[in-house]
This record gives structure tokens, sequence and C-alpha cells, in this order.
């Protein structure tokens, strides 16, 4: 199995060494990527594209969904390698791949040659284009808009025939560019912001201000966890947790009602400068946008980054809400946003839109500090790997699992819904429901309650978290199940 990889447009202008460092951050992330596949992948590397290289033919779907998740990469294609004989060889080849799609289809084929043959790429279009009409059945060769096309490569003495193209995500490779700390509630802002970070080279943080509530923290470990198992490339990254419950009460009891929104910001500005240092983040990134809410006029976000001396970066500032929605589908993480478990304990009743800088000093005098500082020092960091197993941990409760059910049973399987679709559990005599977890906590009390429930996540470890969740809120009728 093979494919080759062509880099984003905008690594083929810089220099050569920046161009080579690039290059070789991205061989890096695309083998720790695909090594979750096949231990044994090549990733090769030269100027023009890199070569990925494998045996484990059955994976193919499972590698074009790796690869097309990979910053840095504009497109990548599937292709079949032989040696060169003639041209009757290559018609061969062609028709392995090709007879099926061209049958009654209109079509063109496209030669790249490079090295000394004795036959011109426009001469071997004409013979492998006609050579393929008269044995596939197809209905014409049109060269402008065809239906079908026929990539072919001609290297030397290999060919390749391109029997899949597949986009990527463009961008730079991540860890080409400095690390930022990106503040994440899991809403849909903060989830695009940080995948659009993440997506332009940029080794991306999480840090998530608890303001009070288990599920909350919970639903943005996952997100988060979402976040960089799909496109953090495999590079080790921090969370951050950061307990605000007393920030939140000194606010409520201290602050004017007008004032709450912004000074509530510039604390976690404060916050947030002060442990960025610990993961060598160069630049805070929020997922505000010009007047999406109060606090984010222009003139309270001049108010609110007078704070800190650190660059925060606004990658969604001039978005529109539906953009914003609009890319967290594509992404993924709109359906985590969607079922959040919110909580916001300092709502304004009339907040201001235009903050004075004097006003705000003035509310900040009547602040303990020494709560922030506090709230800083008992910060939590943690591997994004290991964020699932801590969630795991704050729900040691008895949770029954099942390895072979032999009861009335209901399987819920809880996965993502990509993960189900790719990969659907089938339990022979049972009944499956597909209720992802993030929508547990909300579809949950619609189900009936006189039945069992088996939840199932693949490897156990999601399903014993939101079963011992669902165990803490009173229900009885929930399990995992582990086959």
């Amino acid at each position: 199995m093979k494919f080759i990889v062509k880099f984003f447009p905008e690594i083929t202008i810089k220099s050569r060494p920046v161009r080579k460092a690039f290059v070789k951050q991205l061989r890096h992330n695309i083998r720790l990527v695909l090594r979750e596949h096949d231990d044994n992948v090549k990733v090769a590397g030269n100027w023009d594209f890199i070569e990925v290289l494998s045996e484990c033919d059955e994976k193919r779907s499972e590698f074009t969904e790796s690869l097309s998740n990979i910053a840095g990469i504009a497109h990548f294609q599937y292709v079949r390698e032989f040696p060169l004989t003639d041209l009757d060889g290559i018609v061969t080849e062609a028709m392995a791949s090709y007879a099926d799609i061209l049958k009654g289809a209109v079509f063109a084929v496209r030669v790249k040659r490079v090295g000394a043959h004795d036959f011109t790429s426009v001469e071997a279009e004409r013979y492998i284009g006609g050579c393929l009409k008269a044995q596939s059945g197809a209905l014409a060769v049109r060269l402008k808009n065809p239906e079908v096309l026929v990539p072919i490569d001609i290297r030397d003495d290999r060919v390749w025939i391109i029997e899949q193209r597949v986009e990527g995500l463009g961008g730079y490779p991540l860890g080409s560019q400095d690390s930022v700390l990106s503040l994440i509630s899991g809403g849909y802002d903060s989830t695009v912001s940080s995948y659009m970070t993440m997506s332009r080279g940029l080794k991306t943080h999480f840090c998530f201000f608890n303001l009070g509530g288990d599920a909350h923290e919970i639903g943005v470990k996952q997100v988060s966890h979402f976040l960089w198992s799909k496109y953090g490339s495999a590079l080790g990254v921090k969370f951050i947790t950061i307990p605000f419950e007393e920030v939140v009460g000194e606010i409520l009891n201290n602050v004017d009602n007008a004032e709450m929104g912004v000074v509530l910001k510039r604390m976690m500005l404060r916050a947030a400068s002060q442990v960025m240092e610990g993961v060598s983040a160069k630049a805070l990134v929020t997922g505000e946008s010009i007047a999406q809410v109060s606090s984010q006029t222009l003139v309270n976000l001049k108010v609110i980054d007078a704070v800190t001396d650190e660059l925060v970066l606004r990658p969604l500032v001039t978005s529109n809400k539906q953009e914003i929605i609009d890319t967290a589908k594509a992404i993924g993480t709109a359906p985590f946003a969607a079922s959040m478990p919110e909580f916001c304990g300092v709502i304004s009743v009339k907040p201001t839109t235009r903050a004075k800088m004097h006003r705000v000093e003035r509310e900040e005098a009547k602040f303990d500090f020494d709560v922030l500082q506090r709230a800083v020092d008992t910060a939590r960091v943690m591997s994004i790997q290991d964020v699932i197993k801590d969630v795991d941990q704050q729900y040691q409760g008895d949770v029954p699992v099942v390895r072979m059910p032999v009861g009335d049973e209901i399987i819920v399987d809880i996965r993502h819904p990509d993960e189900a679709e790719r990969h659907p559990v089938k339990v022979s005599g049972r009944p499956v429901m597909n209720v992802p977890f993030f929508t547990l906590g909300t579809k949950w009390p619609d189900l009936e309650q006189g039945k069992d429930y088996l939840l199932y996540c693949g490897k156990g470890v999601m399903s014993r978290i939101h079963a011992s969740h669902l165990m803490s809120k009173g229900y009885q009728n929930v399990g995992v199940y582990l086959p």
C-alpha cells in the first residue's frame, strides 16, 4: 500500500532551510500518527512529496482517515506502483484499477512523466486513452471536463496508477510553529479556535477554568481529547484545569454587576498568563468574536487585554456565529458543543459594553487577589493522553461490567457517530442503540427506565465513566458492555 503526500503550497515557497524543517516535521507527524495502525510504516520524504509505505493493505481506510486530519498536507493520493515495461503494460494496470468506473463514462487520461522515455506525455495519453476506450466500454474520451479522470505518473522506470485523491487540512505541520495555550470552555467558539491554531501548525495546549461542576469539566476534557486525537498529530500537549469557583464567588460578592463579565475575563487572562510559562506557550488563544456577546466589544476587549503583556490570539475575531457552527460541524466538535453542560456563575443583569478602565480597576480593588493566586497554585496539569483516565478516576464507583449479556439488556453504543458508523457493534440477538456519550445526560431520562442498559465504547473507559456518572445521578439500570 502506497500513498503520495503533497505539501501545503505555502510550504513550497519557503526558503530551502525552512522548507526542509517543515517537511521533516511533517514526516515526523505522519509517522507518529500512522504507527497507531502499523508499527512498521515507512515514511520517506524528498523535496517534492512524501511517500508512505505499508504492508497493511487492509487498513487503507484507517490510513486515509488519519492522513486527511494531519496539518501540512494539501492532498494525498493512493497509488498502485509497478515497473514500466511498455505502454500496453500501463493499459493492463489501468484497466485493473478503472475498468468498472469507465464503463459507459466520458473520461480522459492525464500522464505526468519524469525521466527519459521513447514517448511524450501526450503520446502516452493518446495511446492509453484509446486502448481504455476500446477495452472498457467507455462512452467517449473528452479532454475538457471529463466525468472520470485517469491520472498516471511515469517516473523513470516506475509507474504510479493514482486510484484516489483526498484533500488534506492544509496549513503548517503541527509543531513547526511555537506553542500556544488555548482557553477552552467546550463550546462552539473555543473548540473551533483551538482547531484553527492546530491546523496552522501551532502546538496547542488546553486550559479550562472550572467555574463549578464536574459535568462541565468532564465534557471539556472529552472534547479536548477528541480534538487532540483527531488533529493533534499524536504530539504531546498538556491539559490544565484551574479551579475558579472561589474566584467566581469573590466576583459575585465584591464586584459591581455591570463589570462582572469583564472582570472575570481579566482574571482568566491573569491566571492563564501565569500557567502558560509551564508549557512554554508564546501566546494565549480565545474563541472571542467581535460583538457576539457583551464582553466582546472592541472597547471591552481592549480593557480585558490590558491586564496582560502576553499576546492574545483570537482566530474567530471576525467570524459570524453560523460560520463557527458550520466549522464545528465539519471538524466534529458540534455535537459536543451542543450538549456541553454549561455553568456560568457570573451573569450580569446589565453588562457594560463600553468598560472604562478606571471603573474596572476600582471594582478589582475590592477583589481579594489571594483567591486568584490560590486558584493558580492549585491548577492541575496533565498530559492530554491521560485526561480520560483522569476522568475515569473521578468516578471509581462499582459499575457492573458484563462480558456476555444473558438477560434482556439493551446495548447502547456511546461512541462518536463517526466511529460508530465506521465500525458498528453487533451483538447476536441484542438490540443496539446509538446514543453518543455527549448526549447521554439529556437523552437518558427519555429512555424507558424499566429496562436495563449496557454502555459500549470499545475499550470500556468512556462507558465506565458515563455509567458511573449516571449511577451518581440515581440511575441504577446501567452497566458496561465489555466483550
